[in-house]
């Protein structure tokens, strides 16, 4: 039986045989004084506490259970590495450590990284030798202080509203791989459906020939290669059958990569968003975006999902409830997940979890732009992602209102790597720049919610709920990114148990309600998407579809029949 938490490969678009997955037990340490670095901590052997990594501290699975702030914590890992492992060149990677990470192999620095959601790495060769070596992680996590980004982290000791459960430190799988001399550092995928190719642009470390071979069901679909001889080289792969990624089928390729005696293991989708007008064209057809808000919480992990098994339930929750995807809300959610979504054709929202962040301040963002260009870098493959969100209502912060320029720069940078999708400059408001207009509805009032928006089907203006600061842009897709939240706790009545207005009575009225929002939007043929308020309850906010637990609080087919009906725009 493996005993390791989350064992699975935690990167799937580059996956190589020869790694140690490092979860599992290390040693652990409060560091309440954020002293630890001066008083040496990372010489230490062991540590006085014991936790279960991937599992923040806060989390019950991790074995400490920790919910109040924690200015820094320290863990400790020994790790024994063999001669033959020794050969080429060793990497230690990290999913994910909120918030500013240090990192010491044998007491020797090899490394420091800021930012809680994206993914880094650290080439350790010169610290590590054969036999025993000791990893010692700082991580240092100030959800108040207004230079980092906590998303739906709490400010304050309790969880509230919409903020919950607070994560500090490793919080994503830990790893070691082993790589030659020459290696691939990345890849980026460009598929081109009218010519029926896939090119491949590579970074490599060092020189040599890279190979790369696509197979669709175990058969060969073609192949390229290509000379590198500057740290990158790029190849097309003309395929012998083209398969299309599309909402509910993920259609994958596997792809096999070689750089001399590196080789791994990756896959792509041949997937195409296109804007057309008031649409979004998914590989040349208008697939309306039947959306749900998804926190990426769990009552045991937090942040981290307990299993592999648990991201992929969560995905067909949403399809059993007749959504075909999700905004990934306020959290840079894992590749695992985005593997899953891959694989089985759910349309997804890559967006950063922004809140806590001071937009008032110029300085912003160098808090902000190099932690979200990594994100844009690791997820970029997916084809599941159709869209990128940086931001997410961006109200004012102490009273001062945002910084445009954060948010141009941000949404020009964003357009400069990624000139395949488009980008929300910040979801729901205030807009500066952006390639989609959306906005956030909370009207619980059915007959109001429509009118809302009626003028705007019939080809007139569209309303806009902040209209002192910001104007609605022409011949552009428009939709619903927020919407319902509908309170019902099946729990019972209790203080902290919130949702948007007044919750229904009964459950014929909950439907009644749901029905009515979604059918305003989906009979609005210049809409062509909606995003639910949301998939499952998290803590105190009872809006879910399904509980913390994922237990339906209602036969899933109703809201499948409703969500599922063809959408005017599709007409």
């Amino acid at each position: 039986m493996n005993t390791i938490p989350r064992p699975e490969h935690p990167q799937p678009q580059m996956r190589r045989d020869n790694w140690m997955n490092l979860n599992g037990e290390w040693d652990f340490a409060f560091d309440f004084g954020d002293s630890g670095v001066a008083r040496k901590f990372y010489e230490k052997k062991e540590l006085d506490r014991k936790i279960l990594v991937p599992f923040c501290p806060e989390s019950q699975l991790s074995g400490v259970g920790y919910k109040d702030f924690m200015a820094a914590v320290w863990y400790h890992r020994t790790v024994s590495l063999t001669a033959d492992l020794l050969k080429g060149r060793v990497i230690l990677h990290f999913g994910a450590v909120d918030y500013e990470c240090r990192v010491w192999v044998n007491g020797r620095a090899v490394g420091e990284h800021k930012g809680g959601y994206s993914s880094f790495a650290f080439d350790i060769t010169e610290s590590v030798a054969e036999g025993e070596n000791h990893i010692s992680v700082y991580a240092a996590d100030d959800t108040r202080s207004g230079r980092q980004p906590r998303g739906k982290q709490a400010d304050s000791f309790y969880s509230n509203g919409c903020d919950y459960t607070r994560t500090t430190g490793i919080w994503q799988t830990v790893w070691l791989e082993f790589v030659p001399e020459s290696y691939i550092q990345s890849l980026r995928y460009y598929p081109n459906i009218a010519d029926g190719t896939v090119t491949v642009r590579a970074v490599t470390k060092g020189e040599g020939i890279l190979r790369a071979e696509a197979f669709y069901e175990g058969k060969s679909c073609g192949s390229a290669r290509t000379t590198v001889n500057a740290g990158g080289g790029i190849l097309t792969i003309l395929l012998s059958e083209v398969h299309l990624w599309e909402a509910g089928s993920g259609h994958l390729y596997e792809l096999e990569l070689s750089f001399g005696e590196d080789s791994l293991h990756s896959y792509f989708g041949m997937r195409e968003v296109k804007i057309q007008g008031e649409k979004v064209l998914i590989n040349g057809r208008s697939i309306f975006q039947r959306l749900v808000l998804d926190q990426g919480f769990y009552p045991d992990g937090i942040y981290t999902a307990p299993t592999d098994e648990a991201l992929a339930r969560d995905i067909q929750l949403s399809l059993d409830a007749g959504f075909n995807g999700a905004r990934l809300h306020q959290k840079v959610f894992e590749p695992r997940f985005l593997y899953h979504c891959d694989r089985m054709g759910y349309l997804v929202w890559g967006e950063q979890g922004n809140w806590g962040l001071d937009y008032s301040d110029p300085g912003a963002l160098k808090c902000f732009l190099p932690e979200w260009m990594e994100v844009l870098s690791r997820d970029f493959n997916h084809p599941a992602i159709v869209g990128w969100c940086p931001f997410n209502e961006t109200w004012d912060y102490d009273g001062r209102k945002q910084d445009d320029d954060l948010l141009r720069i941000v949404w020009q940078m964003t357009k400069l790597f990624d000139t395949t999708r488009p980008c929300i400059d910040t979801s729901g408001n205030f807009h500066v720049v952006t390639d989609i207009y959306d906005l956030h509805d909370y009207e619980q009032d059915t007959e109001k919610f429509a009118g809302h928006y009626a003028a705007f089907a019939g080809g007139g203006e569209l309303r806009e709920s902040h209209p002192h600061r910001q104007t609605p842009l022409k011949d552009v897709p428009v939709f619903i990114s927020e919407y319902g939240g509908i309170k019902w706790d099946v729990e019972g009545e209790n203080a902290q148990s919130w949702g948007y207005g007044d919750g229904p009575r009964t459950q014929e009225e909950f439907i009644a309600r749901y029905r009515g929002l979604t059918d305003a939007l989906l009979d609005n043929p210049r809409m062509f998407g909606f995003c639910y308020t949301q998939l499952y309850d998290v803590e105190q906010e009872t809006n879910g579809l399904y509980t913390y637990g994922r237990k339906a609080k209602f036969d899933m087919e109703i809201f499948k029949e409703i969500n599922s009906r063809r959408a005017a725009i599709e007409a």
